[in-house]
């Protein structure tokens, strides 16, 4: 009696399983999740990192460096040793950052991130540290 109640109770969850990724929408990543090619979108800067820690890419985090990390959620991942022209739309500086991260940000109409960039990379590029304004506007290019 048991193995048949254990047995029904599995066909009963593989069942509810099946109708839950039936109904389940689709992704969307490809047009909702990536901002669109030449329009402009916000860079961010990580702020404090604990010293030691590592990127997604396994480098040791230099938070100096002309380094940044993408979207998880990009849709295509921008692959680490991707460099990428950042130029901040305000004041016209630009710089090229190395992809060596990912982030767990998503980029949305609302807020349209891109990039989070270490505080060394968004300070070159007229970010405000102290006191932090949120974000600048940049306009990206990837050129390697």
């Amino acid at each position: 009696m048991r193995k048949a109640t254990l047995i029904g109770r599995l066909a009963v969850g593989a069942a509810a399983l099946t109708a839950v990724v039936t109904v389940a929408p689709t992704s969307t990543a490809a047009t909702s999740d990536t901002p669109p090619p030449g329009q402009n979108c916000w860079a961010t800067h990580y702020g404090y990192i604990p010293p030691g820690a590592y990127t997604a890419s396994g480098e040791l985090f230099d938070n100096n460096a002309d380094t940044a990390a993408t979207s998880l959620s990009r849709s295509p991942q921008l692959p680490f040793g991707t460099k990428v022209k950042v130029t901040n739309v305000a004041n016209g500086r630009s710089l090229v950052v190395r992809v060596n991260d990912r982030g767990t940000f998503g980029w949305t109409p609302s807020v349209p991130k891109c990039l989070d960039l270490t505080d060394g990379a968004y300070s070159r590029l007229g970010g405000v540290l102290d006191p932090d304004s949120g974000h600048i506007v940049v306009k990206e290019e990837i050129v390697m």
